[in-house]
This record gives structure tokens, sequence and C-alpha cells, in this order.
């Protein structure tokens, strides 16, 4: 498993754009919504984790296409496929899933501070955000495996795969705002939505690479 999530993580690398995209579709959606909210930095602070995670939500879903689109078109993905009585298919979407993550969803991340700071943030609130972020990005990856496993024979299946699983990501994007929040306001809790948004990415760590897999299988036969 180590050696296909490096393999994947150096494909990624090296085709290069998907990271980058997606950080400049997040910063895109941050810089714009200032200019339909008006110039009230209190305001701007208030719904600032909601505007970033709204915006990383939407920047992760770019990317999901590719998830199994290189190996679709080098055929690597038959091999891995039919090698699954060796290794079990669920477990390399796994780590085809954590590679991707790596790739994409962890530089998003990584610039949440910045973006927050445009925000008007006070620190307390931009290290909450990218804490959430950190804990709830992978649980979109693992969902979009399957949406990308129905949609990796499709010429076009960007727009599907986001169709597909926008719906599945909406809890997390809650408990990633009421967690967030939580932890900026006094009156909101902040213990309680951040377990149920680990127990998300845990269950789709599950749920997602076995529904990937059963799809992957079914477009082979």
């Amino acid at each position: 498993m180590i050696a296909l999530i490096l393999r994947d993580v150096k494909l990624g690398v090296r085709a290069g754009g998907g990271a980058l995209i997606g950080i400049l579709f997040y910063l895109a959606v941050v810089t714009v919504a200032p200019f339909a909210m008006g110039p009230d930095l209190n305001l701007l602070a208030r719904i600032g984790p909601a505007i970033l995670w709204t915006g990383a939500l939407l920047a992760s879903l770019l990317g999901l296409e590719r998830l199994f689109q290189i190996d679709h078109e080098d055929g690597a993905l038959d091999l891995l496929v039919i090698a699954r009585h060796e290794t079990p298919l669920a477990l390399t979407v796994f780590a085809k899933c954590v590679a991707h993550w790596l790739v994409t969803g962890l530089p998003l991340v990584l610039v949440t501070p910045l973006l927050g700071l445009l925000l008007n943030m006070d620190a307390t609130a931009i290290g909450a955000t990218a804490l959430t972020l950190l804990v709830g990005t992978p649980a979109i990856t693992f969902i979009g495996a399957a949406g990308a496993a129905v949609a990796v024979s499709l010429p076009r299946g960007g727009l599907l795969v986001s169709v597909i699983i926008l719906p599945f990501t909406i809890p997390v994007l809650i408990f990633g705002v009421m967690a967030t929040l939580g932890a900026v306001e006094t009156f909101a809790p902040f213990l309680q939505p951040f377990t149920f948004l680990a127990a998300l990415t845990l269950f789709f760590a599950v749920l997602g690479p076995f529904a990937a897999a059963l799809a992957l299988k079914g477009l082979q036969d």
C-alpha cells in the first residue's frame, strides 16, 4: 500500500495542474465572497469559516475525476482489478484515495491560514478551520472515489462525479462549519460536531473504497 501511495503521489505531481487548479479555485471563491458580502469586516470574520469550507469543498470536487483516470488511460486500472485476488481492491482504492488527498486536498489545508487572513479571521478561527479541514477533507475524497469509479469510463465524467457525490458531502460541510464555529463562539459546542466530523471521515474511509471497488469490478465484468 505504501508503494502504491508513493507511486500515485509521484504520478499526481508529475501530471501537474490538479493541486494548482484547486488552490486557484479556492482562492477565487474566497476572493469573490467579500465583494458579495460588502465591506463589513466583522460580518466576514463571522462567516469566514463557512466561506472557507464551501470553497475547499468545491475545490476538492474539481480533481476527483482524475482519481482513476490516469490508470484507466494506460491500462493499469485493469491490472489492479485483476490483481484483487492478491490485494483486496478496496485496499488499493483506499491507497489511491490517500495519495489523491495528499496531492490535492492537503495543499488546500495548507493555504487556508493565508486565505483566512483575507477574511479578517482571528488566529483561533483560522486554526480551527484548518484543523477541521484537515480532518474533514479526506472524507470528501473517500466519497468521491465511488463517483469517480462509476464515471471512470466516461469521456467527460467530471460533472457527473460532482453531481453524484455532492449530496453526500453536505453532512461533512455542516459538521465542519459547526465545529469551527464552536471553537470561536462561546455558546456553540466544539467537541461534539468535531467528533461527528471525524466519525464521518472514518465511516467513509471504509464505505467509499468498498463502494468504489464494487463499481470497478462491475465495469470490468
